[in-house]
């Protein structure tokens, strides 16, 4: 057989010959023309049936896309790996975009030695890595992708190349660590030469080009006075690290955008259920330590997470006339944890009023990740969402100040920005503490809030009851509380399983909540044991917590017995401090805030003509009744708020106070329940409350008196008007109903205003009353106004009062 042969260039040899056989040439010219072929006649087959164009169009427009698609990420990929394989000074000097960490940061220390040192132990790790992917990923990847209705995952095989890891620097925390552990942050990034192929429902595909980059953090505890000096590592991701791969194969047909990002989804999930905060992976290196110090969930505090609102979003949908709105969700990331709001329908300013809770396992590095998106059906079962911008934030600087209320700009979008509030919340083992916890948290009114934490260590379980066949279950635990329910792997074939393992529940409240836990086994389905503990006897233990002790199993074998830990933690407000003059400070004084610069020209001023309209808020006034009434607050409807309620204290009261246009103070005015108002307009009867904790300003209607008649046979349909100022703006508009017939009106309603105390000072309350009859003259149906300013007095108290009705002092707009 003839032979021809080339000469291929190597960039790093000389020229090389390389044989290339007629057959081969035969094959290449063979396939070429078959594939012209194809072509031809498939062009002639839309031809002959009359289709349009549109079945030969929609392919080759997903074709050019899919192209282009994949070679800006081949190029990625290659410039990955030419990183991952350079040394130190070609990195730099080829100025690729991701440069290692001590480029940037003094702190972070070179790693060269370390890379050398990474190198010659990969085949060693190489081997270690495929089985615990083999393991561990495989059994999850399989079981998220059924509900998918896809079936049969399994790897064939797994070589992870000769390429390995690259360290970019090394960070080692010196300040503000325990002297019992040692604590590292290393830049990870791995960009390897992979061979992975894998079978999906029965199909055969690849998987190369994987790559992965993040900040790991390692932490070596306890340290022990015996070689090797340290008794076990800690390994964790801070936050989700950056995974991507290239599919090859068959599974080559699934890789486009929005299709083969599934995968991918789940593989980051996987690795985010192992080893992202608030998961660890421990690895034990001295038999003298127990594992409960190493598995043992160890949270710092919790972090509550309030997304208000978000404005000037893009709009991404179609509409009759171009680009219509969107329908705006939010989702946070917080390490593994991931929330999501409602979506809001046709709009490009929503408002979610959505709380979260979120464990915070590391105050140093975790970041709050915010991502807002357009909401759009799916389509066979793939997500069609539209990205609308992200948005992070960091946890440190809301551990220092308690708490952060500001609107961050999102990113990756051409406008847009989001309304989020955080709290710090930190973890106490002060009894005392508790019912002002939970007094604070049923002031906010959602009632999946929570006061406590329970973290938890499930050791092992002893004489489990074997089934009737004499075989031993496939036992895992399954343990809940209140709503949340969390379960250990499965032990085959064992009745002293042992799981070693730690969870972490939010506790709405300790003194009713109740852990429930149940020993199943996978092969019947039926529970070998159970057992109920009520939270609360924790309350009367020393430091709140149990040491790993064995109890007792119901509805199982008179000596099964489960071995576990507990520890409770309370959960703690931020102190609320107070300024000079006895006010709430500004929590968000500090911050740089879009929307918090008031104006010389957003002053309300009354006219000259009208020097006794010229009133501030009243303060709290010492002649009350002897008998208050009670008020419930009724709570919005919203999918997000349970139908909760809040008691309030009303105290209603026969005097008012007027200003005194000589000194600018204020003055009583002694009044009658009969009393008409200063004008003869009435008066109308008001609570006012803000809630520091839930960020809300409270707004009752209660009654009006003595409204004026003019016509007796004219007599007012009056309704109440609210608006907040200086903008009077028409989302701040509130509306009472409208009561028929009546001079003395009595509408018990309440209206909210979502305001953090900084934006409350720089508020004023505008009520009018209207009548829906035009009692005064043509065109004008305003029947009185009263104008309150909400910086000048505290309302963190409920404050209810009488206020005088006066003439309009400006036009109103609807």
């Amino acid at each position: 057989m003839s032979e021809e042969i080339n000469k291929v260039e190597d960039p790093n040899k000389a020229v090389v010959p390389v044989k290339r056989t007629s057959s081969s040439s035969i094959m290449s010219t063979g396939w070429s023309a078959f594939k012209k072929i194809a072509t031809v006649g498939a062009v002639y087959l839309i031809g002959y049936m009359n289709w349009s164009v549109a079945w030969l169009i929609g392919p080759v427009v997903l074709s050019v896309i899919r192209d282009q698609w994949k070679k800006e990420k081949e190029i990625k990929r290659n410039i990955a790996k030419a990183s991952a394989l350079s040394n130190e000074k070609d990195v730099i000097l080829a100025r690729i975009d991701e440069l290692p960490a001590w480029v940037f940061f003094p702190d972070v220390d070179r790693a060269e030695w370390l890379n050398r040192i990474i190198k010659q132990l990969w085949p060693n790790v190489n081997q270690y890595a495929r089985n615990l992917i083999k393991d561990v990923i495989e059994p999850k990847v399989n079981e998220a992708l059924v509900a998918y209705k896809m079936y049969g995952f399994r790897f064939e095989r797994l070589i992870l190349g000769t390429i390995p890891p690259r360290i970019g620097g090394v960070k080692v925390y010196e300040k503000n660590t325990s002297r019992n552990e040692i604590i590292m942050d290393v830049d990870l990034f791995y960009a390897g030469d992979c061979d992975i192929s894998f079978y999906l429902q029965g199909v055969k595909g690849g998987i190369k080009d994987f790559q992965i980059h993040g900040m790991l953090r390692v932490v070596m505890t306890p340290l022990i006075t015996q070689v090797p000096l340290v008794g076990g590592v800690q390994l964790f991701f801070l936050n989700n690290p950056t995974i991507d791969f290239d599919l090859v194969g068959i599974a080559d047909v699934l890789d486009m955008p929005g299709l083969g990002d599934m995968l991918r989804r789940i593989i980051v999930e996987q690795v985010a259920a192992m080893m992202v905060l608030p998961n660890k992976l421990p690895i034990v290196l001295s038999d003298s330590v127990d594992l409960i110090s190493l598995k043992m969930p160890e949270p710092e505090g919790v972090l509550r997470i309030h997304v208000v609102e978000a404005k000037h979003l893009m709009k991404k949908d179609i509409g009759m006339l171009g680009k219509g709105k969107s329908d705006p969700y939010a989702v946070v990331n917080i390490g593994s944890q991931v929330f999501r709001t409602k979506a809001i329908d046709n709009t490009v300013n929503p408002k979610w009023d959505h709380w979260f809770e979120a464990l915070i396992s590391s105050q140093k590095g975790q970041i709050v990740e915010f991502e807002l998106f357009d909401w759009d059906a799916a389509v066979l079962g793939v997500n069609q969402d539209d990205f609308l911008g992200r948005a992070t934030i960091e946890v440190g600087p809301v551990v220092e100040k308690g708490e952060l209320d500001t609107w961050l700009t999102l990113e990756q979008a051409k406008h847009g920005m989001v309304h989020i509030r955080l709290t710090w919340l930190s973890l106490s083992n002060n009894t005392e503490c508790l019912k002002k916890t939970i007094k604070e948290t049923q002031e906010l009114r959602i009632t999946d809030l929570s006061t406590a934490l329970l973290a938890i260590y499930i050791d092992s379980a002893k004489n489990l009851p074997q089934a009737r066949g004499k075989s031993k279950p496939d036992t895992y635990a399954v343990l809940s509380v209140g709503k949340n329910t969390q379960q250990t792997d499965v032990v085959m074939r064992e009745d002293c399983p042992v799981w070693e393992r730690g969870f972490t529940f939010l506790v709405p409240n300790p003194e009713t909540d109740t852990l429930t836990l149940k020993i199943m086994d996978q092969k019947t389905g039926s529970c070998v044991g159970e057992m109920e503990y009520n939270l609360s006897t924790l309350l009367s233990k020393e430091n709140l917590e149990i040491v790993k002790q064995p109890l007792t199993l119901h509805s199982s074998g008179p000596d099964s017995k489960i071995v576990i830990a507990m520890k409770l933690h309370l959960l703690k407000y931020p102190e609320i401090k107070l300024d000079s003059g006895g006010d709430l400070a500004d929590p968000t004084s500090k911050l740089i805030r879009s929307d918090s610069t008031v104006s010389a020209s957003s002053v309300v001023t009354l006219p000259p003509s009208t020097p006794n309209r010229k009133f501030e808020n009243i303060r709290k006034q010492d002649s009350i009744r002897s008998a208050p009434s009670t008020m419930t607050l009724p709570e919005e409807s919203s999918s997000d708020n349970q139908n909760s309620t809040e008691e309030l204290i009303i105290q209603e009261k026969t005097s008012n106070f007027e200003a005194n246009p000589s000194d600018n103070s204020l003055r009583r005015r002694q009044t009658t329940i009969d009393d008409a108002g200063e004008e003869g307009l009435g008066r109308i009867q008001l609570t006012i409350r803000y809630s520091v904790q839930r960020q809300k300003l409270i707004v009752i209607v209660h009654k009006i008196k003595n409204l004026p008649q003019k016509d007796p046979s004219n007599i007012p349909d009056p309704y109440v008007k609210i608006y907040l100022l200086p903008e009077r703006a028409k989302e701040s508009k509130r509306k009472t109903n409208v009561i028929k017939d009546n001079c003395d009106p009595v509408f018990d309603e309440s209206f909210e205003y979502t305001l953090s105390p900084g934006e409350l000072k720089t508020k004023q309350l505008e009520i009018t009353v209207v009548t829906q009859k035009s009692i005064f003259s043509s065109g004008n149906n305003i029947m009185g106004q009263v104008i309150i300013d909400l910086g000048k007095s505290d309302f963190t108290q409920a404050l209810t009062d009488w206020f005088d009705l006066y003439a309009e002092y400006s036009s109103i707009r609807d």
